[in-house]
């Protein structure tokens, strides 16, 4: 027995995902998110930006080996109960990500389709789309995208409660077991997140928060739900326990830079 080993064990979940420099999304938001649900967090980096509340000014992406190498190394000596993806760039980490999942069988597998940062700085090359839909999707128990994401996804314009339905099917079809549409995108004076577990559909409802502190509220909302699977929660609890998460660590968010100011992930 290690010295210190208290004989606990705890919830392991690994994020593929972005840095993000000023603190509020990301890898960081993601381990700021595990810490806070408690569960024990490891990272694969797949690009390193450079940002602040209010624009990526530049991005490294990692070379598809590396990503690799990382996720080895956490999968072949500590283990992964749940995996959040996030930022991922190009053609080459989607396909090195994807087969990743598949050498090690990854289970609960959280996809979040970054593809536009808060700011409006584009995430992912327009060629890495269909590389997404084709090989990550069909591997995602989970996938969580927001209104202008789904629309990429799908190819179907959301207006309204019905489109937002046929969206989600056509995403459901590609493969994803569960699809949440976010509605923090939408009108109104309710947040409406739809839940679609190729079935029945669920939507979850909050207030509309009026504050421009939102910067990483995708990213913290995804590893929040892996989180949560990893904890053993089914899908339906982990969505809404999540969701009230972020909603709380809106309303606590920091006031912060010129832009878009984080949450308070420590709420």
């Amino acid at each position: 027995m290690c010295r210190g080993d208290s004989g606990v064990s705890i919830p392991r979940v690994l994020s593929i995902a972005g840095s993000d420099s000023g603190g509020g999304a990301g890898i960081q938001a993601d381990l700021k998110t595990f810490t806070a649900l408690n569960v024990f967090g490891m990272t694969a980096i797949t690009a390193i930006t450079a940002q602040n509340t209010q624009r990526v000014s530049a991005v490294q992406v990692l070379p598809g080996s590396i990503v690799s190498d990382q996720i080895d190394a956490v999968a072949e000596d500590i283990g992964v109960d749940a995996v959040k993806v996030g930022m991922l760039a190009n053609t080459e980490i989607v396909e090195t990500v994807a087969a990743a999942i598949d050498r090690h069988g990854f289970q609960n597998v959280v996809l979040d389709p970054v593809m536009i940062a808060t700011s409006g700085d584009a995430l992912l090359s327009d060629d890495a789309v269909d590389a997404l839909k084709n090989r990550l999707l069909p591997h995602a128990f989970i996938v969580t995208p927001n209104i202008p994401e789904a629309e990429a996804l799908s190819g179907m314009k959301i207006v309204d409660g019905d489109s937002a339905q046929r969206s989600a099917r056509a995403i459901h079809d590609l493969g994803a077991i569960h699809v949440l549409i976010k509605g923090g995108h939408g009108k109104g004076a309710e947040v409406v997140d739809l839940l679609f577990d190729g079935h029945e559909f669920r939507e979850f409802r909050s207030e509309r928060i009026e504050t421009r502190n939102t910067h990483g509220t995708g990213c913290t909302l995804s590893a929040a739900i892996a989180a949560n699977l990893a904890k053993g929660a089914n899908v339906q609890d982990a969505v809404s326990s999540a969701l009230e998460y972020v909603h709380q660590a809106i309303l606590a968010g920091f006031c912060l830079g010129n832009g878009h100011g984080p949450l308070n992930h420590m709420h």
